[in-house]
């Protein structure tokens, strides 16, 4: 059987207002329009649904006992179709899952768990690190966020700018690069990579090469962590992103210096899928992240 959910609506009009022109003024449709669906109703119910008593009409027992299911079933229609957009964060319960590298890690989340905690005590937040191969998470909502420098190439993603950051050279404070770096010493230092597919090269390696220069990489790790903490216990550098950098960068006890070279910003990225474009309280996450990168980057 093929149901027109038109009927619903309405017998509903019918069934409150008691007459065909009361009902077609409430849908806004002509009264003839009304009659044929009155038709269609009868034909569908094999039940006369409203009668005629003198100058009225009269609802059928059939037509009283579904009343208010009818009405239910109209009301619940609607809510389907035209979803509340208004969240309240403080009732809201629900888990969010972000993914991102550690340097991101260690400067977001302790601002964006205050933030959500102040307004969303009921909502829970997972953090995720990068994984060393790309992954379908996004694609399968196993992951609302990912942030970091990359943005998705496919239609189905979508990718907002939250602000750049500029690479800086962290080393120990008594290294003797500390008070001053230029760019043949900066090359002539042993360097951690970061990279998670662990890659033993990085785009600055062909800015050095365009200058005659060559670096020894001495390590390839993971994380901004595992770098610096590699840094702290020698004289290698490591040249990480300031900002995003510069909680795990004070936490060990270690200096950043400019880079010795003009390179460009790294872009600090959010992506997600487009299912979640128009969920309110996906949108609030999103606003809720890009607060709190804007207070990391002011501060």
């Amino acid at each position: 059987m093929h149901l027109d959910l038109n009927l619903l609506t309405v017998l509903d009009a019918l069934l409150e207002e008691g007459s065909v022109m009361g009902a077609a003024e409430r849908l806004h449709l002509s009264s003839p329009a009304v009659s044929r669906t009155l038709g269609r109703l009868r034909a569908v119910t094999g039940d006369d649904i409203l009668v005629r008593t003198g100058h009225s009409m009269t609802p059928t027992p059939y037509a009283m006992s579904v009343r208010e299911d009818v009405h239910r079933l109209v009301r619940q229609a609607h809510e389907v179709l035209s979803p509340i957009r208004e969240l309240n964060p403080a009732e809201m319960v629900r888990t969010f899952t972000i993914q991102c590298h550690d340097a991101v890690a260690a400067s977001l989340l302790p601002v964006l768990v205050g933030r959500i905690q102040q307004q969303a005590p009921g909502v829970q937040l997972r953090a995720l690190a990068e994984n060393s191969v790309d992954t379908d998470d996004l694609r399968h909502g196993r992951v609302d966020l990912e942030l970091g420098g990359s943005r998705p190439g496919l239609p189905e993603f979508r990718s907002e700018p939250l602000g750049d950051d500029r690479f800086v050279v962290a080393m120990r404070a008594d290294h003797p690069c500390a008070t001053g770096l230029d760019l043949a010493a900066y090359a002539a230092q042993p360097h951690v990579v970061i990279s998670r597919r662990g890659r033993l090269t990085a785009p600055i390696d062909d800015m050095l090469a365009a200058e005659g220069l060559h670096r020894r990489v001495v390590a390839a790790v993971a994380t901004v962590s595992a770098a610096l903490q590699i840094a702290a216990r020698g004289d290698a550098l490591v040249t990480c992103t300031a900002v995003l950098g510069r909680p795990l960068i004070e936490a060990l006890g270690l200096v950043a210096r400019p880079l010795p070279i003009e390179s460009p910003t790294v872009t600090i990225n959010c992506n997600w899928h487009q299912r979640y474009d128009s969920d309110p309280a996906h949108i609030w996450l999103r606003e809720q992240v890009r607060a709190s990168i804007e207070e990391i980057t002011a501060g």
